[in-house]
């Protein structure tokens, strides 16, 4: 049997919302360590049950690398997740930054090899759906988060249905 899709998932925005006052925000630890980011108060640790129901295989895809396994995945009650190291910038990410194409989407195909996914983020476009949908083999969906609000139960619903179908595709 095929493996399932990958679910790659962005931090700032998704899983800690920004954008609002801050005092619009619930605190769920109204006193991180000193040493941690202060946003990690809105951390919803809600979250992880959620995102182990979701039937497919999590992925860190943020600029928080490993650090989402240290500082995260303990809060929401996931195991370590595999994380995308991204590479080195170069010079096709100048070319991509001017046509608008988000910085993610290489590394992100290249780490799928073709398998289906679903990508949550704050930063889709509709460029970088265009190019995925041309550039890549199988079933993608590239789901865009509000990051005043992060994750919903919305998008859990639309996650979810979307993954299951892809199972199938």
């Amino acid at each position: 049997m095929a493996p399932g899709p990958l679910i790659y998932l962005d931090v700032d925005g998704p899983l800690i919302p920004f954008g609002l006052e801050p005092s619009r925000y619930p605190l769920f630890d109204p006193s991180p360590r000193d040493d941690e980011n202060p946003l990690l108060g809105r951390l919803d640790p809600s979250h992880g049950a959620r995102l182990k129901a979701l039937p497919g295989e999590l992925v860190w895809a943020t600029t928080w690398l490993h650090d989402a396994n240290d500082s995260l995945a303990p809060r929401l009650g996931l195991p370590r997740l595999p994380v995308v190291d991204w590479p080195e910038p170069a010079e096709s990410d100048e070319v991509d930054a001017r046509i608008g194409l988000h910085w993610k989407i290489r590394p992100l195909l290249e780490h799928a090899r073709g398998r289906p996914f679903a990508w949550v983020d704050d930063e889709i476009s509709e460029i970088d759906r265009e190019w995925v949908s041309a550039h890549h083999a199988g079933p993608a969906l590239l789901h865009r988060v509000d990051p005043r609000h992060g994750l919903t139960g919305d998008d859990y619903l639309e996650l979810g249905e979307w993954l299951r179908e892809s199972r199938h595709s």
